[in-house]
């Protein structure tokens, strides 16, 4: 099989970057290998059982849109949020495409509603507060799609470029990529891809492309970090993020809430001065879970346009850069994850503030008791902080405490941390301003590549690189 332009992963990143071809008019032929569903059949099992039954692959992190269908759908709308992108290509074209993307959005029927703008005094006083505090708001307007409204805009996404001829080859993965290596370097001509399709041929076969897209996402980061390993493509070691989900009452929330919609608080806690910051707000919000390959379960959370519950939830989250010889973050990172889900018989585990200050775990009867009612019932109750480093709890402990300046109540007994929440970003691969990887015709875009996080980022890497590879 052969195609002009191979795109691994249809994501935001993927999908932005066939965007990009299309727009700027380009016939060339588009192919899309997914791992997953199309958005139309996507749906997590757990909304009709109560918990969940362990699909491989999941449906919330995999198929068309990738995690983006199944999230709380905010797009950030500054480039101050959202990784590192603006390093590589200049802030300030980087924030015009960030306009460009959200015009994207808007076209097919994205709220035209932002959030967090529009009372600078209230943003100011919070902002003292976090100043008194010791951490850094940053205000970001915010975009929310919504969850069940992202997967109807995704959908149209979807409708568009199979209109336009973009071949979309889903329940396929990408095995490994064709990498000749001769005298003049390395070039990518294509990937080996194998269908997962019940009833079909599961044997491995090649399509031979032009230009090679790796966009994998946050969930194909240790897949892509093999494959720089095995391949030789030139990467760094890049931060690790670990930590839990908070959910309070909207009470508690109810200023920021109303005033920015998403807080982003940014602290260096001490005795170890690493970069602590808040993540995902969702207001109204659920905490949901999502399984990655290995059966590791993780936390994230979830807001929809209509339905709403009586609580917010959050990120709290410790970077952590290591130095070398070490650069297996991401296994690193599983590796926590894996201890808490053994603490936790599969599930994702939650626990009170006020038990973990008091150093005891979190019994079923005494959430029963507290005004916080979970939105993740079938979490299990336990002791996160049996298996989360000490370094990183104390992190989160401190911060949380520091947030609890700006946020009345945050830090109460019955706060609920749930974990493990784990961000999974590649080793950051080394690209020039064109997106061009040291083998030539490859690219990485998107969470996997390590330079973004985050649905914007991810649309904005993925339409640069789709008008670059344009105009070649």
């Amino acid at each position: 099989m052969t195609t002009d332009v191979l795109i691994i992963g249809a994501g935001p990143a993927g999908i932005f970057c066939a965007l990009g071809l299309l727009g700027k008019g380009d016939g060339r032929r588009i192919t899309i290998v997914e791992r997953g569903l199309p958005i139309e059949r996507r749906s997590c099992p757990k909304e009709r059982v109560g918990h969940c039954v362990g699909c491989q692959p999941c449906r919330i992190t995999t198929g068309f849109s990738g995690a983006g269908a199944f999230s709380d759908g905010k797009l950030s709308l500054s480039h101050d949020v959202g990784g590192d992108l603006p390093d590589l290509l200049g802030a300030d074209f980087t924030q015009q495409t960030i306009g460009r993307c959200d015009q994207i959005y808007l076209d097919f029927g994205a709220d035209p509603h932002v959030e967090g703008v529009g009372n600078p005094q209230a943003i100011a006083e919070i902002r003292r507060r976090a100043i008194k505090a010791g951490l850094k708001l940053v205000d970001c307007p915010i975009r929310h799609l919504g969850t069940e409204r992202a997967q109807q805009i995704y959908g149209r996404i979807e409708a568009h470029l199979q209109e336009a001829g973009v071949q979309l080859l889903f329940e396929h993965e990408c095995l490994d990529l064709l990498i000749d290596d001769t005298q003049e370097g390395k070039a990518c001509q294509g990937a080996v891809v194998r269908s997962t399709k019940a009833g079909q041929s599961a044997e491995p076969f090649q399509i031979v492309a032009g230009e090679t897209v790796v966009a994998a996402g946050r969930r194909g980061a240790a897949w892509l970090d093999g494959l720089c390993q095995r391949h030789g493509i030139s990467h760094e070691s890049g931060p690790m993020d670990l930590g839990v989900r908070v959910e309070v009452r909207n009470e508690v929330m109810d200023d920021v809430n109303n005033v920015l919609y998403e807080s982003k608080l940014v602290g260096y806690p001490r005795p170890f001065r690493d970069k602590v910051r808040t993540f995902c707000q969702n207001p109204g919000g659920f905490v949901s879970q999502e399984n990655y390959d290995g059966g590791l379960a993780v936390v994230n959370g979830h807001s929809y346009k209509d339905r709403k519950s009586k609580n917010t939830n959050l990120a709290v989250l410790s970077t952590q850069h290591f130095r070398a010889p070490f650069d297996r973050p991401i296994a690193y990172s599983q590796q926590v994850g894996q201890l808490v889900n053994m603490l936790g018989n599969g599930r994702i585990l939650v626990q009170r503030f006020g038990d973990i200050l008091d150093g005891k775990r979190t019994w079923a009867k005494e959430l029963s008791r507290s005004n916080v009612v979970p939105t993740m019932p079938d979490a299990e109750p336990g002791d996160i902080t049996s298996a989360l480093p000490y370094r990183a709890m104390t992190n989160i402990v401190e911060f949380i405490k520091a947030v609890d300046l700006v946020v009345p109540g945050f830090a109460a007994e019955e706060t609920l941390l749930y974990a493990p929440e784990l961000k999974f970003y590649s080793n950051r691969v080394l690209m020039d301003e064109h997106l061009d990887t040291n083998v030539s015709r490859l690219h990485c875009l998107g969470d996997s590549s390590g330079w973004t996080r985050g649905l914007m980022m991810a649309s904005v890497m993925g339409l640069v690189m789709g008008e670059e590879l344009a105009t070649r």
